[in-house]
């Protein structure tokens, strides 16, 4: 009997993931450059949570909108460890006296890129789908002229919008969501200024599961992006 095919091989399993991983990482790459979302889960062994994530300067009134209501965990802006630097954004667990900043021991990492919280000066209470997208793209603007940017002039602290800084060597230094975020923006071209937040599970409260994840992205045509994809591809991202 002929014209039946065979089983596939191994080597064209990886082939053909290899390929659609490329897919995904160009697609995700398009999708920050239009601003559009993109979903990227960190790794199993790591947080193990998926982000939903915006260039900064894409962050509509809507854009915050989907961010609370399909994602539901912190809306955090990630700067560039250079960029937070010009602005003299501190790490948070360095710029607080409190003995509740010591001896941290997260499970998942040796330290937070957390920083400060701010409103842009524009903002009233800050927390608004409105005032929020004004801070974003506010930090976005910010971030791509930070020599031109008067930070305290801009913006006040505390505020509703949480600032991550990254680390100054990116993904070659640290592999959470805040450099693999950062390392996609610049592969996109993009100012170091980008929006994370965690992807939760409205039935059980915990991190959403990768393949609700991926389901998710899948509907609404965004790009989903492993961990590992990115470092495949950015490992030796340079400096921000």
């Amino acid at each position: 009997m002929t014209g039946q095919a065979g089983p596939r091989s191994n080597a064209d399993g990886a082939t053909a993931g290899a390929s659609a991983a490329s897919s995904a990482f160009d697609h995700a790459l398009e999708s920050l450059r239009t601003g559009e979302p993109i979903l990227v889960h960190d790794a199993a062994d790591r947080e193990g949570e998926t982000d939903l994530i915006y260039h900064a300067d894409a962050v509509t009134p809507d854009a915050v909108a989907r961010l609370r209501n399909d994602a539901g965990g912190l809306v955090c802006v990630a700067l560039g460890h250079d960029v937070a630097e010009a602005f003299d954004l501190p790490f948070y667990s360095e710029a607080v006296d409190h003995p509740a900043t010591a001896d941290h021991e997260l499970g998942y990492d040796d330290r937070s890129s957390f920083s400060l919280t701010v409103n842009h000066r524009d903002t009233y209470t800050g927390i608004t789908d409105e005032d929020r997208s004004t801070t974003i793209q506010a930090l976005g603007e910010a971030a791509a002229t930070p020599e031109a940017t008067d930070f305290a002039d801009e913006f006040r602290v505390p505020g509703h919008v949480h600032l991550l800084k990254g680390a100054p060597d990116l993904l070659a230094q640290r592999e959470g969501h805040t450099e693999l975020a950062l390392a996609l923006a610049a592969a996109a071209d993009q100012s170091p200024a980008i929006v994370v937040c965690e992807m939760l599970d409205d039935n059980t409260g915990e991190a959403l599961a990768p393949d609700d994840a991926r389901a998710y992205a899948k509907r609404h045509d965004f790009a989903y992006l492993e961990g590992r994809d990115v470092l495949e591809r950015l490992g030796n991202a340079t400096r921000q």
